[in-house]
């Protein structure tokens, strides 16, 4: 067998090891600790025990999430850096996470989140991102050509506008709104509504097999747009058919979870230096390695300041933040760097 395949597949078994051993070890951390040993007895004789409930009802939960969540964000993250040959963008650049945030905030201030149940939040920011995804995609249409770097300045310059808005309605909103506001804007994975979960684990999962038929366009699109075209890429509908995917991937991950930063980011980076930056490994290993960064993330949220809990968002920030840098250091981030 080829050295290259025999290589990508010790990868994706190394990564699917770490992150099957963190999911593991997040299962048996927190205020109450459950020892591994006592996992398998609990999932066949436990039921209707404080254990069975604990692992179940609120630790199995966070991890599929967390899973789900940090998957699509790394997908979305290699997408766009592919398709802007700029090792810089991620997915709240273009403006969907800003538009997400203040279809949340506008459904807090409106209190329709008391009126209209529990999906109405994630409803509200799936909603304001589909805005944003379909402003910033008609303003960069120039001719039937969707133009990249127009692309970027718009989503770049939405993303400011939004923050404006959100900190405009911060700032006249009432206290208990204000807290709601910044609790989400900080992202949580603590999600109790399994259809939720159950959506955005199918979401990344398809995001993940439709984002692998395009991983030859991808490596193609790495070369520059000229030569893609060269190369046999129908360069247009590529554009907008990733433009599409990494916007949906992006916008179900906030509207459930909140805005969870650097995730789609550093993790892409990360699987270049480890995979290699062949679109074919460079996407299987960001989703695995997406997934269990989060994962391992909420675990410390939920359990460094114990039996209080920090918003997973701060921790990603701290964690991918002193990696990034880390990597700036090593100067391998440059976009195909192995």
């Amino acid at each position: 067998m080829n050295k290259k395949i025999i290589r990508w597949i010790i990868w994706i078994l190394l990564l699917g090891g770490t992150l099957g051993g963190i999911s593991i070890f997040s299962l048996c951390l927190g205020s109450a600790g459950i020892p591994v040993k006592d996992i398998i007895p609990l999932i066949f004789e436990g039921r209707g025990t404080t254990e069975y409930s604990i692992l179940f009802d609120i630790r199995l939960p966070r991890i599929l999430l967390g899973l789900a969540i940090g998957g699509a964000l790394s997908l979305a993250g290699v997408i766009l850096q592919g398709m802007f040959r700029n090792p810089l963008v991620e997915p709240y650049t273009l403006g969907i996470s800003g538009g997400a945030a203040l279809g949340v905030c506008l459904n807090i201030v409106l209190g329709l989140n008391s009126r209209g149940g529990i999906l109405s939040i994630p409803v509200s920011g799936f909603l304001g991102a589909v805005m944003v995804i379909l402003l910033v995609y008609s303003l960069s249409m120039r001719k039937g050509i969707l133009k990249i770097q127009g692309l970027l300045l718009t989503g770049v310059m939405i993303s400011f506008i939004s923050s404006s808005l959100i900190m405009f309605i911060m700032a006249v909103s009432r206290t208990e709104d204000l807290h709601g506001i910044v609790f989400w804007i900080m992202g949580s994975l603590e999600e109790p509504n399994w259809f939720l979960i159950k959506a955005a684990l199918l979401v990344s999962l398809l995001g993940m097999g439709i984002a692998y038929l395009f991983c030859w366009d991808l490596n193609a699109l790495s070369l520059g747009e000229e030569d893609a075209l060269h190369l046999g890429i129908n360069t247009e509908r590529t554009k907008r058919l990733l433009f599409v995917l990494a916007s949906v991937l992006t916008g179900c991950s906030v509207s459930v979870a909140g805005i969870i930063g650097f995730v789609g980011l550093v993790v892409p980076h990360f699987g270049r230096m480890l995979a290699g930056g062949d679109h074919r490994i460079l996407l299987v290993t960001a989703y695995l390695a997406g997934g269990a960064f989060l994962v391992l993330c909420d675990t410390l949220a939920r359990t460094i300041i114990s039996p209080l809990e920090l918003p997973v968002g701060v921790i990603t920030g701290i964690v991918g933040g002193s990696l990034f840098v880390y990597a700036l250091t090593k100067r391998q981030v440059a976009l195909g760097g192995k």
